[in-house]
């Protein structure tokens, strides 16, 4: 079946339909990893979003239930150039084409993605749709302009918990070519940290570090107020990723504020951007974003480099950072703001995902960083 790309600026790609059939619509992205197709399509901060996969040949290896990031993608459309004919791995429960199927994904391949993405690194991001109904291009192309944007919008409330949960689940491992859960670390006396974590869109691996740094961990709605968090007395709050503007969930922003100081704060991602608004900072809509697991970051107390696992379309303005906030790291590709740090305040706050899934595993020590901020809090 003919499927049809059209942007915002009226570019157009013609190629053939796989996944589910229809029309969707949503901002249209690239992303760098060369494998970890599931966790992206599974990552709730894809949500409202139309992502390009820059890596050629994808689906060659199916899906599994264990690398799901979340329960269902979120993303609203996926764009590849060549669906693998076969998928080949031990671990492969069924294949790409029949899990977008399922769970109503539109696809489209056959397009020429290098071109692609060289027009959104050159044009930006920008809304777009994929109709498989239809190629009437200015008929597409007027949907498109109607299309509300990212900005200012609440993403958030479409993927949060509906109820507070708690996780139990550490990291899993390859053992006897089966997928086992590891054991949590045995603690001295026993005693766990109790995190209590915001879910703006949270990824499961997330989850997993913090279970298997040795803590205790709740998950409550984003709308949770800090009186709520500060009534179940956590020894440290985690304030998750998530998809959007962060200036499009003030009633987060509200809550973080009155939490800095009470207890120790990690922040990744879009939390690290609400962390930034609370603390006095703004934040600012980048070109074309930072999505992939590629991304050069230096800590700039050790001047080491850290490749990171990435993804998210704004940014902390570095000139708005208040006295006393001290800038941690930066994007070594484009000198953006990659984490902050109040050391009096406890708060430790990234824009890469430590927890990769797909991405490399470089900061991975920053679980446990939060472990010895709480400890000494």
């Amino acid at each position: 079946m003919t499927a049809t790309l059209v942007l915002a600026d009226g570019r157009t790609f013609q190629g053939e339909s796989f996944g589910a059939s229809g029309e969707t619509m949503g901002e249209v992205v690239f992303n760098t990893s060369m494998s970890g197709y599931q966790e992206i399509l599974t990552d709730p901060s894809y949500c409202g979003q139309l992502v390009v996969m820059t890596y050629p040949l994808i689906g060659n290896y199916g899906v599994n239930p264990e690398d799901y990031e979340s329960e269902k993608p979120h993303l609203r459309g996926f764009i590849i150039k060549e669906l693998s004919s076969i998928h080949s791995n031990w671990r492969s429960r069924g294949s790409l084409d029949d899990f977008l199927k399922e769970r109503n994904v539109i696809g489209i391949q056959g397009i020429d993605t290098r071109a692609l993405t060289r027009h959104i690194r050159e044009k930006g991001a920008q809304q777009a749709i994929i109709s498989t109904e239809s190629n009437d291009i200015p008929a597409l192309l007027q949907k498109v302009s109607s299309a509300p944007g990212l900005e200012g919008r609440d993403l958030v409330k479409e993927v949060t918990c509906k109820a507070p949960y708690d996780w139990t689940e550490g990291e899993w491992e390859i053992f006897g070519g089966k997928t086992v859960i590891k054991n949590p670390p045995e603690l001295p006396n026993g005693k766990e940290l109790f995190v209590v974590a915001y879910d703006f869109g949270i990824k499961r691996n997330i989850l997993r570090k913090l279970k298997q740094s040795g803590c205790r961990v709740r998950v409550v709605p984003a709308h949770t107020s800090a009186e709520e968090v500060l009534a179940l007395n956590p020894d440290g709050v985690f304030l998750s990723n998530g998809p959007g503007d962060p200036e499009g969930v003030p009633y987060a922003m509200e809550a973080v504020k009155k939490l800095i100081g009470k207890v120790p704060l990690f922040a990744i991602c879009l939390g690290h951007q609400i962390v930034s608004l609370a603390l006095g900072g703004k934040t600012y809509k980048l070109r074309f974003g930072h999505h992939g697991g590629n991304q050069p970051v230096m800590n700039l107390a050790t001047r080491k480099v850290e490749i990171t696992s990435q993804n998210h379309g704004f940014a902390v303005d570095a000139k708005s950072m208040p006295a006393g906030l001290e800038m941690a790291s930066i994007n070594l590709n484009d000198q953006t703001v990659e984490g902050i740090r109040r050391k009096d305040l406890s708060i430790l706050s990234v824009q890469y995902h430590p927890e990769a899934s797909p991405g490399p595993c470089d900061s991975d020590y920053l679980f446990e960083e939060f472990v010895q901020m709480m400890k000494a809090r």
